[in-house]
């Protein structure tokens, strides 16, 4: 036997040797095979080699401000943990009131346009390239008579956009790294994460969840959802959102009116989101200048998302005023316009046309027929939780349900209604140290997905 186990050690090391070569036989834990039993005649050999694969790294330093982002952008994470549940649970019926993703189709006027568009540019006479990066002028002068009438907006202070949230980093870059900003808290994220990503803020603080050198508005059921100014220190920029995007609330002409007069006593620039005005119902404004002097201190960003059913063709705009001007006296709008040329190519010849549509007679009625769907929807998820005893917030005047869970995370919240009801909802820390203990859910879904969701609600929390 000794015989053989030789003859076999000395034909295994030499087969080995030619296979690896000398010095990779010399990284190989052991060289010696064991032969327990009765020889057959086949013989397996198993190398481990302790060398690990060398991965090539390049000397370019990683951007330190993208390592002080928390975990994945909110919305993504909620669609890998609804995506995980889904594999948990193949054959459940998932309902997704997350996301503010629109579900309805798009009205025919406004794509009967944009296939129009789309159709002409297949000839010589209907093809266009590269159009103005600044928007196609007969819809920027649309959207400003459309939106701004009698507000002292203009054609020339619209930027046609490829969305609101392609602005809003925009914005960023616009303003520069040394700036200071504050967010109502909670807020839509967008906010916060390009201003870490440009190096405005400091560090993410775990013990109070906030970034550094970022001033938290707190917005809250106690203060009726619009901040205390008197307790808010000075910053460059404001972001601000009316209707607000998780609560819901749309702030008063009283309390922009306070929001204006504080920008202008600090100095500051007001960015106003308007992305679900169309969504107000009462007399609230539907624009920051409707309040007078707003557009000193103030510019405003919208989209036709959230009222046409946009939230893929992707089409939004930017409005600055002419007196909007930096401590030097120089027009803001003119550096954006020059970001928007270095940025950005224009939004799609094909969006614009649909957007020309959406602001014709036709297309506005569509787009209230398309918005009052969605307002039916709020109601219904609203009468659900109020029926169930919950402090329910939020609804009136935007697509957006905001529920109160005291003493609860908002994660754990979330966790318990997806897998108990395979509904998935939004946690409301997700906007912010101000969300928790909230959960947001969105009135975007078809009405039957809606009214099952509550059902659901309702067998759960009955």
């Amino acid at each position: 036997m000794s015989v053989i186990h030789q003859s076999l050690s000395t034909s295994i090391s030499s087969s080995t040797s030619a296979f690896l070569g000398h010095n990779n036989l010399k990284s190989m834990k052991s060289s010696n095979v064991s032969i327990p039993g009765r020889i057959n005649g086949v013989v397996k050999c198993v190398a481990t080699l302790s060398a690990e694969k060398t991965v090539y790294k390049t000397k370019v330093s990683r951007n330190e401000n993208m390592g002080k982002l928390q975990a994945g952008y909110l919305f993504p994470e909620i669609a890998r943990r609804r995506a995980a549940h889904m594999l948990k649970y193949p054959d459940a019926q998932v309902i997704s009131l997350g996301i503010g993703d629109t579900t309805e189709p798009i009205p025919e006027v406004i794509t009967s346009a944009m296939a129009k568009r789309s159709y002409a540019l297949s000839t010589v006479e209907g093809y266009s390239g590269y159009g103005a990066e600044q928007g196609e002028k007969q819809l920027r002068a649309a959207i400003a008579e459309t939106y701004y009438e009698n507000l002292g907006i203009e054609e020339d202070d619209i930027f046609v956009s490829d969305g609101a949230k392609s602005d809003i980093s925009r914005f960023q870059v616009l303003f520069g790294s040394k700036v200071t900003m504050a967010v109502q808290d909670p807020s839509y994220p967008a906010y916060v994460d390009s201003s870490v990503i440009l190096g405005q803020t400091g560090q993410f603080q775990k013990d109070v969840e906030k970034y550094g050198n970022i001033e938290y508005m707190k917005c809250t059921p106690e203060n009726g959802f619009f901040p205390d100014l008197s307790a808010v220190r000075r910053t460059d920029i404001i972001f601000f959102c009316s209707p607000n995007n998780p609560t819901g609330y749309a702030a008063s002409r009283e309390q922009l009116t306070r929001l204006v007069e504080f920008a202008k006593e600090n100095g500051s620039i007001i960015v106003y989101d308007s992305a679900y005005a169309m969504y107000v119902s009462d007399d609230n404004p539907r624009s920051i200048f409707e309040i007078p002097g707003a557009k000193e201190v103030s510019m405003e960003v919208s989209s036709f998302s959230k009222y046409a059913g946009f939230t893929g063709v992707r089409l939004g705009w930017t409005a600055i005023p002419k007196e909007l001007l930096y401590s030097d006296g120089f027009p803001v709008a003119k550096d954006f316009n020059r970001i928007v040329c270095t940025c950005f190519n224009g939004a799609s010849n094909i969006a614009q046309a649909g957007g020309l549509a959406c602001v014709s007679p036709e297309g506005i009625k569509a787009m209230h027929e398309v918005v009052g769907f969605y307002k039916e929807n709020t109601d219904i998820i609203v009468e659900t939780f109020n029926s169930l005893g919950f402090k329910v917030y939020g609804g009136k005047n935007a697509p957006y349900v905001w529920i109160h869970f005291p003493g609860q995370s908002s994660w754990d919240v979330f966790s318990e209604i997806l897998e108990k009801t395979h509904v998935v909802t939004t946690p409301g820390s997700g906007f912010g140290p101000g969300g928790e203990g909230f959960i947001r859910v969105s009135a975007f879904g078809h009405r039957e997905n809606v009214l099952e969701a509550c059902r659901r609600f309702k067998q759960l929390y009955k």
